[in-house]
């Protein structure tokens, strides 16, 4: 006997990513994390590819899950998501719950590319979530597809020939959007309502769903714990993060920028994998390049 999901509600027992895990001090993936699951209750079963969030969530014999979770490799958060998927369509209680894959950076733009990829040009009715902290963060914070540009990590050093992360940050949202599926969005942990709303309303909707939130990470990014959420803020406030929905392939909603604009250094200067940048006065040069980046987010998603 199959069971009609009913709107999303909170769990009435407590979070459903449960405290006493191991993240560090102003992690900002384990409170997306959990906003995500606040928001999308208690019928769901979670996949989760290696990383950070498996790693400090499941420390054995313990488990901060609350709702059905399944780790699986780096490469294939995606792929395990959609046999689930698949399945619960076979025995016919797809009503039962909803999934959600999950996966950080390097698992979403590298690794796990051609899994991510592969559920969203099947349809599956499925919601990705991608906790962007910008490197491999578990692995000793090397560069990955989402590591902005001239940002330093243990294999985009800073030094004499060369200022940092050379590559400009992966598009990820725009090639999910390239697979014509019905819903895509970024989020920030600096703004909890947003990423509470765009999870429940992603899972109104049929089909594969894909969202990136800015999770910094203070370890990794070298800031001041204290500070995680006015980082994210400054990421947004500044353009190099915007905030934004596509629904159907044509951006629907944005979070604006005040006016007049943040300039970037505000960001950067409180991350130390930025400091290199704030050394001598021919950094300047680069630090501009940053700044049009910024600019041409402003202009591509009307955020001004």
């Amino acid at each position: 006997m199959t069971t009609t999901l009913t709107a999303p509600t909170e769990h009435a027992c407590g979070p459903l990513l449960a405290a006493g895990h191991t993240a560090c001090t102003g992690c900002g993936e384990a409170l997306a994390a959990k906003l995500v699951l606040g928001a999308a209750g208690s019928n769901i079963i979670v996949t989760d590819a290696t990383g950070c969030l498996e790693v400090f969530t499941t420390r054995f014999p313990q488990s901060s899950w609350e709702v059905p979770f399944i780790h699986s490799l780096f490469e294939n958060s995606a792929a395990v998501a959609s046999g689930i998927e698949a399945a619960l369509r076979a025995l016919g209680r797809q009503n039962e719950a909803k999934v959600i894959a999950q996966g950080g950076d390097g698992g979403t733009a590298d690794i796990g590319l051609q899994a991510l990829s592969g559920m969203l040009e099947r349809g599956h009715d499925i919601l990705y979530v991608c906790y962007d902290n910008e490197a491999y963060m578990n692995t000793g914070v090397q560069r990955s597809g989402l590591t902005p540009f001239d940002c330093m990590t243990t294999t985009s050093p800073y030094g004499e020939y060369s200022w940092g992360n050379k590559h400009n940050k992966k598009d990820m949202p725009g090639i999910a959007a390239a697979h014509g599926i019905p819903y895509v969005a970024t989020a920030s942990v600096a703004f909890p309502k947003d990423i509470e709303n765009k999870v429940k309303k992603a899972l109104t909707i049929t089909g594969p769903k894909y969202i990136q939130i800015h999770s910094p990470c203070p370890l990794g990014w070298r800031s001041n714990p204290q500070l995680t959420i006015k980082v994210a803020k400054l990421a947004v406030e500044t353009g190099l993060y915007p905030i934004f929905e596509i629904e159907n392939g044509k951006v629907t909603k944005v979070r604006k920028v005040k006016t007049p604009k943040t300039p970037v250094e505000e960001y950067l200067k409180i991350q130390g994998r930025f400091a290199h940048l704030f050394k001598s006065a021919k950094a300047k040069e680069e630090i501009q390049k940053i700044q049009e980046i910024a600019d041409r987010n402003i202009e591509k998603y009307g955020l001004a």
